[in-house]
């Protein structure tokens, strides 16, 4: 308790001036003093209000309540036959490429074809000059005449001595000389018609033919150049229908087809995954592992009479080898960790759990899932990134509304509505 002092100012000594000062001052500082007590314990007496309201309202979803269910789309897996199929990426090349050099060496007089473009087998491609071979054909034929009247000259000479040796009016001797000399004319003969066809031949390699039907490169040599025989490059010509597709596939896809052999069919996809030639043949399967990268070569054959594809280009190859069961299940819906994929599944009491599986391929935007699915699992095919395991999901098929949830504002306007006694009896 404070006690006041109500002295009369005749009992303080007169004397003391502060003294009496200090008793006069001390009634406001009192006031004061009162003024902060009261409101601190105002203040203790709001936060005790503020305690047993928020004790009444624990119930409330702002305070530990769940989180709302998720709603997801699911999808049911269904068991179906779904092709085998294999996808890598290929390079073009010709299925036969020929590199043109001249037979002959010569001043290179014309190039006939137009670089760049297809030619049929046989065209002339370049024309060497041909005056030294046409001379040298000249004297081969000139050659042959003379071998020729050589023997006929060795024929009458064996006939008019036969019948002198036949009248023992020669020696025999000289019968034989003549038969020999027109066995040595005929033999003269051959070698000289040898040679004939020698110069004949090199006279027609003075046009150079293209071997092979197909695409032609730039020319290597320009008119005037001298041409070496068998050494100089003239150009290259690749046989681009049919076209060849060279590409690898790891050793765990090649088992898989392995046993369907040249029965599988290739196809070719373009850059934006659309079927831009079908029905390819497998023409070649390397029977060696690459022991660097794990893989096997293999090569397809497909028609190209529109020069679609040009040797060099890539294209994506699509193996199709049989059929096989498996469940198509989103791309979008798989999960993918360093160790295995998996899905998430809607389970029947609203909970949504992992589940692992075993992949093959893909097909369009579909995985095939081989394992770890059952026909008529929910698989959840959005809103993945929101679920954790044991979330609480509203699940519903594609295109279809979710179902309505609890909502959570119901709850905070009944615990509003209970609170009110509370605040009043505040």
């Amino acid at each position: 308790m404070i006690v006041y002092n109500t002295a009369s100012p005749v009992d303080i000594p007169a004397g003391s001036m502060n003294a009496h000062a200090h008793t006069r001052g001390a009634p406001k500082r009192l006031s004061r003093v009162l003024a902060i007590l009261a409101s601190a314990a105002f203040s203790i007496a709001l936060a005790s209000c503020g305690k047993q309201s928020g004790g009444a309202d624990k119930g409330g979803p702002g305070a530990g309540a769940p989180p709302p269910p998720i709603p997801v789309t699911v999808q049911k897996a269904e068991l179906q036959r779904v092709p085998i199929s294999l996808e890598a990426v290929g390079q073009a090349e010709g299925s036969r490429e020929v590199e043109v050099r001249a037979r002959v060496g010569g001043i290179l007089e014309r190039r006939l074809y137009t670089e760049g473009a297809p030619v049929s087998a046989g065209a002339t491609l370049f024309v060497i000059d041909r005056a030294p071979f046409e001379i040298a054909a000249a004297q081969a034929r000139a050659a042959l005449s003379q071998e020729r009247a050589r023997q006929e000259q060795a024929q009458r000479d064996v006939e008019r001595l036969k019948s002198l040796v036949q009248t023992k009016a020669i020696a025999q001797k000289e019968y034989d000389d003549a038969l020999s000399a027109l066995k040595q004319s005929a033999a003269a003969i051959e070698g000289a018609q040898a040679k004939l066809a020698e110069a004949q031949l090199n006279l027609s390699w003075t046009n150079v033919k293209a071997p092979i039907g197909g695409v032609t490169w730039r020319a290597q040599k320009s008119e005037g150049s001298l041409v070496v025989a068998n050494t100089d490059l003239l150009t290259t010509l690749t046989q681009v229908n049919p076209i060849w597709v060279r590409f690898s596939l790891a050793e765990s896809d090649f088992n898989r087809i392995r046993g369907t052999g040249k029965r599988a069919r290739v196809n070719l996809l373009d850059q934006q995954d659309v079927l831009a030639a079908e029905n390819g043949l497998l023409n070649f399967s390397g029977s060696t592992v690459d022991p660097k990268l794990g893989t096997v070569q293999l090569r397809a054959e497909f028609v190209n009479p529109t020069l679609r594809w040009l040797p060099g280009q890539f294209a994506k190859v699509q193996i199709l080898a049989g059929e096989q069961e498996g469940f198509l299940v989103p791309q979008a819906a798989v999960v993918q960790t360093e160790q295995s994929k998996f899905v998430w599944i809607a389970e029947p009491d609203g909970k949504a759990t992992m589940r692992p599986i075993q992949t093959a391929n893909w097909i369009g935007s579909n995985w095939v899932v081989t394992g770890g699915l059952k026909p008529g699992d929910p698989v959840i095919v959005d809103n993945l990134i929101k679920i954790r395991p044991g979330a609480t999901v509203i699940a519903h098929a594609p295109g279809a509304a979710p179902q309505n949830a609890p909502t959570a504002s119901a709850a905070p306007a009944n615990n509003n509505k209970a609170a009110a006694p509370t605040g009043a009896t505040r």
